[in-house]
């Protein structure tokens, strides 16, 4: 399966761009993509983006890089060597969105299409870590993680990684303002933090090295133990 993360000028796949696509096999984690590209002249920057990936609008316009169009076919050409396809992400309504925008937009692929060379590569279904987590956290938890004030799912990347036992070190924006110090989003480390949760959430196994200071929690040892049985 493939884990991705994909970081763009805004959160809008109909007028923003795709700078940085991050990817890896679960079952084969040291098979790896990232490349960056420059954004299309008609794609619009939000500031708030930039204040989350800590660059520039003329970083994300710097026209020395590759065009989107061949970034996206280039991960497209290294998805095509993963023998499955499925994409496991944190919401991949997002990530996956925004490639089909894109493809529709390059007449890369047909999204309608089932099959064949002109389909869209990636299957229908995919895995949300959001609703993995949700599910593991009622079944330890016997309730889902909520947000009172809203009414809504409060399963965020940084509240699933504490779940997990994971440090987020990452830095937060909030209403357009930073509102944690830490490190600037990077497609290829978020999606190693998706993944790594997965893996613990599903097998109670921690996958990188680089999480292995990180215990997996007890409960999700527990879990893990249950569903073997």
């Amino acid at each position: 399966m493939i884990v991705i993360d994909i970081e763009c000028s805004g959160i809008n796949k109909s007028i923003n761009g795709i700078w940085q696509i991050g990817a890896y096999e679960l079952e084969n984690p040291s098979n790896t993509f990232l490349m960056e590209s420059s954004i299309d002249e008609d794609d619009e920057v939000h500031q708030s983006a930039l204040k989350v990936i800590g660059k520039t609008e003329s970083e994300l316009r710097d026209k020395s890089k590759m065009s989107q169009k061949e970034l996206i076919q280039k991960f497209f050409e290294w998805s095509a060597k993963v023998p499955s396809k499925n994409i496991i992400a944190q919401n991949p309504l997002f990530d996956v969105g925004f490639l089909e925008a894109k493809s529709t937009k390059y007449e890369l692929h047909n999204i309608r299409a089932v099959g064949g060379p002109e389909a869209f590569p990636f299957p229908y279904r995919n895995f949300d870590l959001h609703v993995v987590a949700q599910t593991v956290y009622h079944r330890i938890k016997g309730e889902f993680l909520w947000k009172k004030e809203t009414n809504a799912s409060d399963m965020g990347l940084s509240n699933i990684l504490e779940f997990c036992g994971i440090g987020d070190h990452r830095r937060k924006v909030h209403n357009g303002k930073i509102v944690q110090e830490g490190a600037a989003h990077n497609a290829l480390e978020d999606a190693k933090l998706t993944g790594e949760a997965f893996s613990r959430l599903i097998y109670g196994k921690n996958l990188l090295e680089e999480f292995r200071e990180f215990a997996v929690p007890e409960y999700l040892l527990k879990n893990s133990e249950e569903e073997q049985k």
